[in-house]
């Protein structure tokens, strides 16, 4: 059987294009780690540096200022960015120790179902927040 040095190049151009798409899922994991990792230490910052010197004397001082339209969207990009740093951190977690596939499986699978309900715990809370 005559070879087909075609069929090679198009299996090592396969390889590397499998490769390359790995290479840029690590890169956009590892990007939305580190920036949802600025987001949230800033926004820890700006929360110490304002509950420091201005304190809410009230709770209705504590609603108005978390019912206001700027810190609910800087808490809503907070809990989204919680969410996302905490599913890349513990799916590679899941991903590098959990060896069984079935097990690996169930794992990102219970990971992914408790991030959603947690996400829309929080969802919940912000709503009625600004209701």
């Amino acid at each position: 059987m005559e070879r087909q040095p075609w069929r090679a190049r198009r299996s090592a151009a396969g390889c590397r294009s499998i490769v390359l798409r790995r290479a840029v899922a690590g890169l956009r994991a590892w990007l939305v780690q580190r920036v949802t990792a600025v987001y949230l230490l800033l926004f820890i910052v700006f929360l110490l540096a304002h509950f420091l010197l201005d304190r809410p004397t009230s709770y209705l001082a504590w609603h108005a200022w978390i019912a206001s339209p700027a810190v609910g969207v800087a808490v809503f990009v907070f809990c989204a960015a919680l969410l996302a740093h905490m599913w890349v951190g513990l799916r590679d977690v899941i991903l590098d120790y959990v060896k069984p596939l079935a097990v690996r499986v169930a794992a990102l699978a219970l990971l992914g179902l408790g991030l959603i309900g947690l996400g829309a715990w929080m969802i919940r809370i912000l709503w009625r927040a600004h209701g």
